[in-house]
């Protein structure tokens, strides 16, 4: 069952014995009904997910919440943007975007860009990781940003996107970090904007209104 929109900051889950729900941890705000929490790890990766997940940070403590009732979730005041996946092209996004999710759904890591160690460097410094968290199947996810997300659609064009404000994408897209570093923004003069996501294809991006990271 879709994730109902309490408010800008609030959803509420519907729990079932066939539809169980994965959330991270200490995002339950409340519930109703005979429903349990427990801790999982490494949901829906295998041996190399986890290992990827592990080097790249791609990963959060999450708990599994079963039995059958309602559960409120929030975390830390932030927005929440709840998103229904058809089965077709997954959800990419940073793994401490996801607030819950249907837990028959699966994850995996993905390495995201392709510039070499010139752009890891770049994502290191600009907190946009090479790596990120594939979503795949049918249901529910619900996810964090700074300030609401909103969504632009691409049609084949090619969008920059700041690494800071990029939440999350679906479709047929390729993300590159590109870096423009030069003298005027070593000595702090630049215009704060020296790495950018390009993005093209056919899809949706999901940027949040802020800059701000977890």
């Amino acid at each position: 069952m879709p994730f109902e929109t309490v408010n800008s900051k609030v959803v509420r889950a519907h729990v079932g014995p066939a539809d169980p729900v994965l959330a991270r941890r200490g995002a339950m705000l409340g519930y109703s009904g005979q429903v349990t929490f427990r801790p999982v790890h490494g949901q829906g990766r295998g041996i190399g997910g986890m290992v990827g997940a592990a080097m790249s940070g791609e990963s959060n403590p999450m708990m599994a919440t079963e039995g059958s009732g309602q559960v409120l979730y929030g975390y830390k005041g932030m927005h929440v943007t709840v998103l229904e996946l058809d089965g077709g092209a997954p959800l990419v996004c940073e793994a401490d975007r996801l607030l819950a999710h249907d837990a028959n759904l699966q994850t995996s890591v993905q390495f995201l860009g392709s510039g070499g160690l010139r752009s890891a460097i770049s994502g290191a410094m600009t907190g946009q990781g090479l790596f990120t968290t594939n979503v795949h199947g049918r249901g529910s996810v619900a996810l964090l940003a700074h300030g609401g997300a909103f969504p632009l659609q691409l049609g084949g064009q090619q969008v920059g996107v700041d690494p800071q404000a990029y939440v999350g994408h679906v479709g047929q897209l390729s993300v590159d970090l590109a870096a423009k570093v030069g003298l005027r923004d070593v000595v702090g003069r630049g215009s704060g904007e020296a790495f950018q996501l390009k993005i093209s294809g056919h899809g949706t991006v999901y940027v949040q209104a802020s800059e701000q990271k977890f």
